[in-house]
């Protein structure tokens, strides 16, 4: 039997001191380059997120500062409230202003209207989800010439040949309200609300507009 030899490699060279010094940093060009990269890719993540999500604010919850006592509507809804009846009634329009500011324990009854509680669904927002919580937002109906409070968006009091009720909403958006009605999903047709910029994440979390 012929038995085969068996090479076996020789053992390898212990590295010098330099070459430990190279390869030490050249680990540490890769390890802050791999940092870099992460930083990068976190800060963009970061990045598309707040453009994805816009009502995604990035600050701290335990910032913000003290709401005011909110037990009304905000003033300067009011004077633009105030403003869009007298535009109303420039037209030959009477308006009604059937709700402004709601507390939360209110919103919190109507939101269970039609689900816990007798009657019809007539809100998707919970307390606190509303715009009404907050002194932002009013809702208004129209008042016929007989006194009737009427909800008729094809109505037309004044005998313009328009509808009073659109009319009244391009005299809202003129003054800087927004109108539930361009609401998709589930639209809200006497609603009128300025949020000033403010999602209601972060009205729960204690901004406020300014009251000026």
């Amino acid at each position: 039997m012929i038995e085969r030899n068996r090479i076996t490699p020789p053992p390898l060279p212990m590295p010098s001191g330099a070459a430990v010094s190279v390869r030490r940093k050249r680990n540490r060009v890769l390890l802050f380059i791999i940092l870099a990269l992460s930083a990068t890719a976190l800060w963009t993540g970061i990045w598309k997120i707040e453009q994805l999500v816009p009502d995604a604010e990035w600050f701290p919850e335990e910032a913000a500062p003290a709401p005011p006592l909110i037990t009304g509507l905000h003033p300067i809804v009011l004077d633009k409230q105030n403003e869009l009846i007298a535009e109303a009634a420039a037209l030959g329009i009477t308006i009604l202003i059937t709700d402004g500011f709601r507390s939360i324990e209110e919103q919190d009854r109507i939101y269970a209207q039609g689900r816990t509680a007798p009657g019809s669904i007539v809100t998707q927002a919970k307390g606190g989800s509303s715009y009404h919580n907050y002194g932002l937002a009013i809702d208004f109906a129209l008042r016929t010439k007989s006194g009737d409070v009427i909800w008729d968006m094809e109505h037309d009091g004044n005998g313009n040949g328009k509808a009073d009720w659109m009319e009244v909403v391009e005299a809202a958006k003129k003054l800087g309200f927004t109108w539930g009605g361009d609401w998709e999903g589930f639209p809200d047709y006497p609603h009128l609300q300025m949020d000033f910029g403010y999602s209601l994440r972060k009205l729960r979390s204690g901004h406020y507009p300014p009251l000026e």
